[in-house]
């Protein structure tokens, strides 16, 4: 039989179909809001429903209308007040139904916004089990009930005593987002940010109020998990506002937003800010220091106003705008021009910060230098290894890809071959890419870059991630530290954990490093097989599945077949978030937990010891 032939003769009038908008979104949500996801990350879709309708009510508030925004969350169901101008009430249906609505075409209506694609609330609505719009004007209110897209009630105009603006209440599609459920956490922080980019602005989160006094100072101050060298530098004008200090800490540290858009994978403002930076710089000093020198350690804070800002994707993470406005003004020479005059007048002006930027920059230069023929001797260790690296089996989608998919795309950090066996015959090859470790790695707690290259494995790590130049290049969206859940194990994640810090705190911060979370039993009879991640979830199964079910207590990855483990690391994977805020200062932790004080150690595990009891059958 020829397979290609019956192929091409299925290839009929009948096979080309054109979908409504709410069945397009719906059938390619990808497309509109990224990934999907069950809100165990902060970049899943259900946190993008959110931003989606917190982008119009903020660009509400930037034209000067609504000084609050109300967010209510209950029981997966969330509720959004603006006060602003409120919807046309004649256009109620067709602004959240019909793709390519909006008045933000207009920009006299609405300039240097968010949304202006006229997506974003189609999408949600599209992607909801219910969607309900409330739009209020002059004392008359306008409502409609959708469903997954489709108009179920439009009821007529009533006048009622409500402030002017939009309310939106939408519970996402459990057909779409399978077992979701909201983290207040996630949640607090775009609101968050929201506010620090918007003075005046005040949100209300489940009755917390989120409100800003210093904007992007705040910012910078919470994102700080080290103390600044010197004072935060704090520059603006209209339409550009920048924050920025350095630390003692290794590599750069970017946040940067587009008309109040979390830009999280950087963009034309972000390499246009990092080339100023080290132009302005040189010039003020009047020498020719090396790009790593002059940004090693550096944590800044970019926020730009654009009008018509084009983005790489609807999910708006990236900027592609060349152009500041329609007229042509260049993204890239309006920073360098506003850094060049109000950077250098700044150090000028302020000599106790001009000597600590100086003085940083020479202790940088001198140990690089101390580690320039280490490094290059690494480099080509790494690259030649890289042809043929047993270490790692890569996957075929990586984060800096232009695939739809790159979001997905992971690395499972594992220690010894047969855990490393099991996640490799078990791992999506398209998305899923492991790394094996041989034995404990080093503790390089208060050590120098140099051991970064003179130690093979964290070398091989660190090109098979592609950090060494920061987290432009970074190859894997999660990476996940995939231990035993035993002592050796978990000294190995923290072995790990303290070589990020020490090194490479901006994937901390950004929120790319993960624990895997493997089940510790099986409990099961002959009709039913449940896997236990806690001991609270073995007693429950013991007793849903009855008398002497057979119980089985894992120790190592290794013990757990292929089969098996696909299950742990598909959709259904569990993963512990690192992060860190800005109470966890990261050398008093590492102090502690890694340093040398072992008495004081000792006597913290003492004194928080837990016993379990663990009975098997």
């Amino acid at each position: 039989m020829d397979t290609n032939r019956d192929i091409i003769h299925d290839y009929t009038e009948d096979t080309i179909r054109t979908l409504d908008t709410h069945l397009h979104i719906r059938h390619r949500p990808g497309m509109y809001i990224g990934k999907l996801g069950d809100g165990t990350f902060s970049d899943d879709g259900i946190y993008v429903l959110l931003k989606e309708v917190m982008d119009n009510s903020i660009d509400e508030f930037m034209m000067g209308f609504g000084k609050k925004i109300e967010i209510t969350l209950n029981e997966g169901v969330l509720s959004i007040r603006d006060y602003g101008r409120g919807i046309p009430l004649g256009k109620v249906v067709d602004a959240v139904s019909k793709m390519n609505t909006s008045a933000k075409f207009d920009s006299k209506v609405f300039k240097k916004s968010v949304g202006l694609n006229g997506v974003g609330l189609k999408g949600v609505n599209a992607l909801s089990d219910s969607f309900v719009v409330q739009a209020f004007r002059e004392g008359i209110c306008k409502k409609a009930h959708f469903s997954k897209g489709v108009l179920l009630d439009e009821f007529p105009e009533e006048q009622l005593k409500e402030k002017n603006g939009t309310l939106i209440t939408f519970k996402p599609d459990i057909e779409i987002f399978e077992n979701y459920a909201f983290r207040d956490e996630f949640i607090e922080n775009m609101l968050k940010n929201y506010a620090y980019l918007n003075g005046g602005l005040t949100i209300v989160f489940n009755g917390k109020i989120i409100q800003s006094k210093n904007g992007i100072i705040d910012m910078l101050d919470e994102r700080m998990t080290e103390p600044g060298l010197y004072p935060y530098i704090h520059l603006k004008d209209n339409d550009l506002e920048i924050a920025f200090t350095h630390t003692s800490q290794y590599g750069e540290d970017y946040y940067t937003f587009v008309n109040g858009q979390h830009t999280t994978q950087g963009g034309t403002h972000q390499t246009a800010f990092r080339e100023a930076f080290v132009k302005t710089i040189r010039e003020h000093y009047n020498k020719n220091f090396d790009v790593a020198d002059i940004r090693q350690g550096i944590v800044a804070i970019v926020s730009i106003k654009v009008e018509e800002p084009v983005f790489e994707s609807q999910t708006k993470t990236r900027l592609g705008s060349k152009d500041m406005e329609p007229n042509g003004v260049s993204v890239r020479n309006y920073i360098h021009d506003f850094l060049k005059q109000h950077l250098d007048n700044y150090l000028h002006k302020h000599s106790n910060v001009k000597d600590v930027i100086h003085k940083k920059i020479i202790e940088s230069e001198k140990e690089r230098k101390a580690i320039s023929g280490i490094q290059k001797l690494a480099k080509e260790r790494a690259k030649k290894v890289s042809l043929h690296n047993k270490k790692l089996r890569d996957c075929r989608i990586h984060y800096n890809s232009n695939d739809e998919r790159k979001l997905e795309s992971s690395i499972f950090i594992t220690e010894g071959d047969s855990a490393s066996g099991s996640i490799t015959k078990a791992r999506d090859v398209s998305s899923q890419a492991v790394f094996s470790l041989r034995g404990k790695p080093l503790n390089t707690h208060g050590l120098t870059r140099k051991v970064v290259y003179e130690n093979e494995e964290f070398n091989l790590l660190q090109a098979a991630l592609n950090i060494e130049e920061g987290l432009e290049t970074l190859r894997y969206n999660h990476v996940i530290i995939a231990t035993d859940a035993d002592v050796d194990g978990m000294h190995i994640r923290l072995l790990l954990i303290t070589f990020f810090l020490q090194f490479f705190p901006e994937l901390v911060k950004n929120g790319h490093l993960y624990i895997l979370q493997t089940p510790l039993f099986r409990v099961r009879n002959k009709k039913k097989t449940v896997y236990c991640y806690t001991e609270e979830e073995r007693q429950k199964a013991i007793k849903d599945l009855g008398p002497n079910p057979e119980i089985t207590r894992f120790k190592g990855l290794g013990e757990i077949s292929p089969d098996e483990f696909k299950g742990f690391i598909d959709k259904n994977i569990r993963l512990e978030h690192v992060r860190m805020k800005k109470e966890d200062a990261a050398k008093e932790l590492l102090d502690f937990y890694m340093g040398k004080n072992t008495p004081n150690r000792q006597n913290f595990i003492i004194d928080n010891l837990v016993v379990e009891d663990i009975t098997t059958t």
